[in-house]
């Protein structure tokens, strides 16, 4: 069931992708290497996608239980691209963002040929926390690094959204859309706060992204209540099927059926020893 362990000589041809901010100029277009086509290909076909939060390289906590900052390193990426049965990996960098992260997964998936290896996903931090000019450097940094996808989380407003999807558009990534089903790049925005669901519809109508996801964790926490974060979840992933694009939801060995039953087509799950058997039962489910 594994890979073809096949090491990728690439040759990355970045175009500069400078600004002049001083003047107010707009940033210039990259050429941006990152290609999400086998995660694209399983979406655009109705079918369903498996992959993991990808696991910190290091220890989680110190001899005190305090908790450790995630490490990432070319060697474990390289171990995660192999297995056969993963179709993306969600590099989770919310917390603490840093593009080294993305060059030790990239790096890391390179020892596996591009058509074998899983799309890799970054998740960056909220727009509210770090503000719009930074998280639009963040999202060219990220595909200049080459990812295949960037994920913008606690999208709140329709402005939100619209905001957010400019930043590839002002740096003319070809993200795949349903306007635009031959692109490469994949988008995801994802709705996680209690107070964006009353503009759920509005949020998933614009134009120019590839997936809508609602963060359960997330949601959960801001109402308070699970069974309410699950019916918001669910109005997130109604929409998602409107508008003829996947959803992605966190799943577990007990209610992985439960997700699929539901229609998430992009299933999420934690590094276990497991993981296999799980992944193994959901594609036979599916049909895969």
């Amino acid at each position: 069931m594994g890979r073809k362990f096949t090491m990728v000589l690439a040759t990355i041809a970045l175009a500069a992708c400078g600004s002049d901010a001083e003047e107010g100029m707009p940033m210039a277009t990259a050429t941006f290497s990152g290609d999400g086509s086998a995660l694209i290909a399983d979406w655009a076909d109705g079918g369903y996608a498996f992959g993991i939060f990808v696991p910190s390289a290091g220890p989680m906590r110190d001899e005190d239980g305090n908790r450790l900052p995630a490490t990432y390193t070319p060697e474990a990426a390289a171990e995660l691209a192999q297995n056969d049965l993963l179709d993306y990996l969600f590099l989770n960098l919310e917390g603490s963002y840093d593009v080294a992260s993305v060059d030790a997964l990239v790096e890391g998936l390179a020892t596996v040929s591009r058509d074998e290896r899983p799309t890799l996903l970054v998740r960056l931090p909220t727009i509210e926390r770090d503000g719009e000019e930074v998280t639009r450097q963040r999202v060219e940094e990220a595909l200049a690094h080459r990812a295949d996808g960037v994920v913008l989380p606690h999208i709140r407003t329709p402005e939100e959204a619209r905001l957010a999807v400019s930043f590839f558009e002002d740096i003319g990534a070809d993200v795949w859309s349903p306007a635009n089903p031959d692109g490469r790049i994949i988008a995801m925005l994802m709705i996680e706060d209690g107070g964006a669901l009353a503009a759920a519809a509005e949020i998933a109508e614009t134009p120019g992204y590839s997936v809508l996801a609602c963060g359960i964790g997330s949601l959960g926490g801001d109402l308070g209540d699970r069974d309410a974060a699950e019916e918001g979840c669910m109005e997130v992933l109604g929409h998602a099927n409107r508008l003829g694009m996947p959803s992605m939801m966190t799943a577990s060995a007990e209610i992985l059926q439960q997700r699929i039953d539901q229609g998430y087509r992009g299933i999420l799950l934690q590094m276990g020893d497991d993981l296999q058997e799980i992944i193994m039962a959901g594609r036979a489910a599916t049909g895969r």
